[in-house]
Order: C-alpha cells, then structure tokens, then sequence
C-alpha cells in the first residue's frame, strides 16, 4: 500500500476524518501505565558506547515514532539526518571537541562547569565515533519551498524538543542506549552535513548498545511528589 505523502497546507478549509481508537480497560492502562513508568526508569544517558553493529531498522522505526509527535499548526519543523559514514562520524567528532576544549577552558563559565562536574563529563566526545549511529535532529526554522519560497513555521522549538523526548523514549523502549549531545555552538553541523540554510542544529544523539565497561554517574531522580502538583 502506498504511504499518502504530506505536502504544506496553509489557508485550506478545517476537514475532520472520524477518531475512534478503541478503548483500554482501567485494569490494563494500569498495568501498562506501571510497565512504562518501570522501563522508563531504567533510561539512563549513556557516553560509553560498544562499536556493535545496531540494526539500523530499529532506528529507523525509533525516527519514525519521534516524527508522530505534535508540532504547531501541524508543521512537522524536523529534519533527522542518519550518520552512518565512519568518516563523517568522525569529522563531526573532531569539530565539536574543538568547541568544547573552547567551552571548557572558560565560555561555559564557572557555575555551569560546577553544575556539570558530578556527571564527569570533559571535551573528550568518544561517543561521537564508538557509537554506530549518529542521530542529528535539526529543527527547521521557517520552510523553504522547492522553487525558494519561504513561510513562518509556529512553536518550533517545543514541537522538535517533543520529537526529541519522543525519539529518546523509543531508542530506549527498543533496547538501545542514547545521549543528546549539544555542543555550542553547533553551526558546524550544518556544514558538514550540507543542511539547508533554513535548518538550524537542535541535537546529536549517538546510539547503540552501552560498552561492557560502561559507567553512568550515581544520580537520583526527583520523586514524583517533588514534580507533581495536584490542584
């Protein structure tokens, strides 16, 4: 069966198609609800990376759930480029290390580097090359049309950060370890990755499988009476 390709729609007359989803009884959402919240709490952002190979459909499908996630007026503003080249891997590596010796030697400033100290991390970023796969999100700002029209996308930055969450959620739900990288700033990626000028770097996600002798800081999350407020 053909997949119904989007197009950008602006101006068209409201359509509404039916929205029956059958529903889950209480007993099940429960026990869903409690299977999710147990996984999920096992998600922890991993910088030690086996060079394994990952099945690459497994990503695809993770890519393809963080692309069903809402965005302002339905715009879709993301662009996921898959970097498998081991040399494009490692040209992205060697950039951002160098703005991340810069980083470090001063431009995060002392209380960010106070604030980062217990996660242990530096400006060593084997991760951009041990991992199989590359992962870059870049949110599009405005869309460029085929012939260089442009036109205002709305909410761009929450709808790509909730791609994002979306897409950590899945990798982890698949069996596969992640970490959103941001170096700043980023602009290198658009070069080397030859993104449109209407594209702007957002994340750099490397995934696979955690190495053997892999590490995670001893780090306690917020309780959910510390998050949640019940009004």
């Amino acid at each position: 069966m053909p997949t119904q390709r989007w197009l950008p729609v602006h101006g068209q007359e409201y359509r509404g198609v039916p929205y029956r989803p059958s529903r889950m009884d209480q007993e099940a959402s429960l026990a869903a609800a409690r299977d999710l919240r147990a996984r999920m709490n096992e998600r922890r952002t991993v910088r030690q990376f086996s060079s394994d190979p990952v099945p690459e459909q497994v990503v695809r499908d993770a890519i393809a759930v963080a692309a069903t996630a809402p965005s302002g007026a339905h715009q879709q503003p993301w662009t996921f480029v898959l970097v498998k080249d081991p040399d494009v891997r490692r040209r992205i590596r060697e950039a951002a290390e160098h703005e991340e010796r810069v980083s470090y030697a001063g431009r995060l400033g002392e209380e960010w580097l106070e604030a980062l100290r217990p996660l242990g991390t530096d400006a060593v970023k084997a991760h951009l090359t041990d991992a199989p796969f590359l992962i870059v999100v870049f949110q599009q700002r405005y869309l460029l049309a085929g012939d260089g029209t442009t036109r205002k996308h709305y909410y761009v930055d929450e709808s790509v950060g909730i791609a994002v969450g979306m897409l950590l959620t899945a990798l982890h739900l698949s069996g596969l370890a992640a970490l959103t990288h941001t170096p700043s700033p980023m602009r290198f990626l658009s070069e080397v990755l030859g993104r449109p000028r209407n594209e702007k770097a957002f994340a750099v996600i490397p995934v696979g499988y955690p190495a053997d002798d892999c590490e995670v800081p001893d780090l306690v999350r917020k309780s959910l009476d510390q998050v949640l407020v019940e009004i």
